[in-house]
């Protein structure tokens, strides 16, 4: 089993690479884009499409880290171990060791012979890349619904339906979906196996191979053709940027203006929240106020509480370490770029 998963963790790498280079690539091409970013599924604050990309290959980039991590403490040679007490015969382990690649032995015949700690490691680690792709793949659903319309999957990648003939479904985004709950029914499967063995060797152990395999196959699929799907996205720019300004998305720029006059947050925050609810019962945009309606609700607002209300500026503001502005997506793509080559 070592040494199958030894391999397989090696291809699985290299898969969440491309689907990292494929993040970033998209990233790249779409780093103009603003749109509105959602907390609780409402619209929160404008951010660069880029950004919102660039979230994924940091998620995947720790999935790597995990799966290399797993790596380390599932490369230890258990040859020699025996039934469980470790074999009478004279053989060097460390030589064999070396024969297959392996960097260290086993140290106790017991715990060897009963470990699969990381078998379930590596379906945890797995776990988490599904989730990660189940995530973007939620919203890319989401999004491509007439409602939303901010990106289009291409045809090879969705199907008809049976019935309707306008329809055009995104049956492989909702597959990796489904096939998510798969491999965490893979995980609680091999971590109830192992949950009431007295120690050592149980034939229960013959259970490990389905789920364990079966994550290999579906991860790996999953990263392939998602990689895929993600090369022939074509995302609306102009309806995402039209979009990034509703829903009262820059807010937070205005309770931010006021900090910076010396106002509390808390305090900020409650004018904020009164502009608001006045521009919502009187259908009027924080755009669409007057100076005059402004000082209704603060005194000290001035000419200059208007620059803060486009979504360019919003955006563009936030040039903290790990912020929104284009200059420090374009710095962290960089970044990404430099240490890969």
């Amino acid at each position: 089993i070592r040494l199958y998963l030894r391999d397989e963790i090696g291809r699985m790498l290299a898969l969440v690479g491309s689907l990292k280079s494929a993040f970033l690539e998209l990233a790249k091409k779409e780093c103009g884009v603003v749109f509105s970013g959602y907390t609780h599924l409402q619209k929160a604050q404008p951010v660069l499409l880029a950004h919102y990309l660039l979230a994924f290959w940091e998620m995947l980039a720790r999935d790597g880290a995990r799966l290399r991590d797993c790596l380390k403490r599932m490369n230890v040679m258990p040859l020699g171990a025996a039934a469980l007490a470790g074999t009478g015969l004279p053989i060097d382990r460390r030589y064999v060791a070396r024969l297959l690649r392996f960097p260290a032995v086993t140290a106790n015949s017991i715990d060897t012979v009963s470990d699969r700690d990381f078998a379930a490691e590596f379906i945890f680690a797995a776990s988490l890349v599904m989730m990660h792709m189940s995530r973007f793949c939620e919203d890319l659903i989401l999004w491509s619904t007439n409602e939303f319309g901010y990106v289009e999957i291409a045809d090879a990648f969705t199907t008809g339906s049976s019935i309707m003939p306008q329809k055009k479904n995104p049956d492989v985004a909702e597959l990796i979906r489904g096939k998510t709950g798969r491999v965490y029914g893979h995980l609680v499967a091999m971590l109830t196996i192992l949950k009431g063995l007295p120690m050592t060797y149980n034939r229960d152990l013959q259970e490990d191979k389905e789920p364990l395999f079966d994550t290999v196959d579906t991860v790996q699929a999953c990263l392939k053709i998602l990689a895929a799907m993600i090369g022939h996205l074509t995302y609306n720019r102009e309806r995402m940027e039209a979009e990034a300004g509703g829903g009262f998305s820059t807010a937070t720029d205005v309770a931010e203006y006021l900090v910076m006059k010396g106002v509390p947050f808390r305090e900020a925050h409650g004018i904020v929240g009164k502009l608001v609810a006045f521009c919502i019962q009187n259908n009027k945009a924080l755009t669409g106020l007057t100076l005059k309606e402004f000082r209704e609700f603060y005194p000290g607002f001035e000419e200059d509480v208007f620059a803060c209300l486009t979504v360019q500026k919003s955006v563009n503001a936030r040039k903290v370490i790990g912020g929104t502005a284009e200059e420090t997506v374009r710095k962290r793509i960089a970044e990404i770029e430099g240490r890969s080559s």
